[in-house]
């Protein structure tokens, strides 16, 4: 059976910081309202913690936009359906040239700022969504990106070689962060991703 993902952590900071309404990338979105700071955790990104097997037994979650889910991936045995005990966390939009990142701690999944945010910002990430399979462009336009960032890639697929999400580094690493991020490893503990909704043979990736 399922079960649902802990309460947000005390790591997560009091009061009224982020806040839910339509957004002009897509949908709805996720705004500061309020000035945060870079390194603060706004939100845990909760739901019904389930395998891989339920997840493909689940898809699509809504057979009219099949490349739409809440799905998030954990790790080998666990993804994050927030379509069942979600938060607002739900609704941050994806961004080529993100102001967040998602970091994974113990199988939790929280919502951190990459850098200093304005009050008013729409919050977003690198969705970062890997297909174990070749993109052609077809598959591309499946999961189109209108973040609308100078550096946009047009599409919400990771690049296949030479990608790992925004994160963090040390100031004193600072020097060297794009060498460093290319040799990190996709799968990293440091971070996670949402998954790509398209059902696979195996499982959804």
């Amino acid at each position: 059976m399922p079960r649902s993902a802990s309460p947000a952590a005390p790591t997560v900071a009091p009061g009224r910081r982020i806040q839910t309404r339509r957004s002009g990338v897509h949908g709805k979105g996720v705004f500061a309202v309020q000035d945060i700071a870079e390194g603060e955790v706004l939100v845990e990104y909760t739901g019904e913690v389930i395998g891989w097997q339920e997840a493909q037994d689940r898809h699509p979650h809504d057979p009219l936009q099949p490349n739409h889910t809440f799905y998030f991936h954990v790790d080998e045995d666990r993804v994050i359906d927030a379509k069942f005990g979600g938060n607002s966390s739900r609704w941050i939009n994806h961004s080529c040239n993100p102001n967040c990142y998602a970091d994974e701690r113990d199988g939790r999944i929280f919502i951190t700022a990459l850098r200093n945010i304005k009050a008013g910002e729409e919050l977003n990430y690198d969705y970062g969504l890997i297909i174990e399979e070749r993109y052609t462009k077809k598959l591309k336009a499946e999961y189109p990106c209108w973040c609308g960032s100078k550096n946009c890639r047009g599409t919400l697929l990771a690049p296949k070689r030479g990608w790992a999400p925004p994160v963090p580094l040390p100031p004193s690493k600072a020097r060297d962060a794009a060498p460093q991020k290319a040799r990190q490893n996709k799968k990293s503990k440091a971070t996670a991703q949402p998954v790509a909704p398209k059902p696979r043979r195996n499982r959804p990736q």
